[in-house]
């Protein structure tokens, strides 16, 4: 089964952390990814810019409206992310348990089935 686990962050959140408060953050990152690895339970994962550098598309009167920055007012935006295919859901919240940002207040992890992919409904 494919899990979608991802990362929310909040700034204010960051804003308080020192920096090898952060720098752990990142290391716990990379030790959580080799395990994956090692595991073989990783598809993909990916992080993402700061929401200021997006821009937002939409199609008024058939012409292209593009926004810069993040669409929605939020103080958390979509951080990253991380693909996995594992037995279940409970593997699914076992391994997100492992990721540093779960022991951090402010900051999300959020596990959800992946439903569709690759033209094929997944069980």
């Amino acid at each position: 089964m494919k899990f979608l686990i991802s990362l929310h962050i909040n700034p204010a959140a960051m804003d308080t952390l020192s920096d090898e408060e952060k720098a752990a953050i990142g290391a716990g990152h990379g030790t959580f990814i080799e395990a994956l690895k090692k595991s073989g339970e990783l598809i993909t994962t990916q992080a993402l810019v700061d929401p200021s550098q997006a821009a937002v598309v939409s199609v008024r009167n058939g012409q292209p409206v593009v926004t810069d920055g993040p669409f929605l007012e939020s103080k958390e935006y979509l951080g990253g992310f991380y693909l996995i295919d594992c037995e279940n859901k409970e593997r699914a919240i076992e391994l997100a348990s492992q990721i540093p940002d779960t022991a951090i207040e402010g900051l999300g992890v959020e596990v959800r089935q992946v439903m569709f992919a690759e033209g094929q409904l997944e069980a």
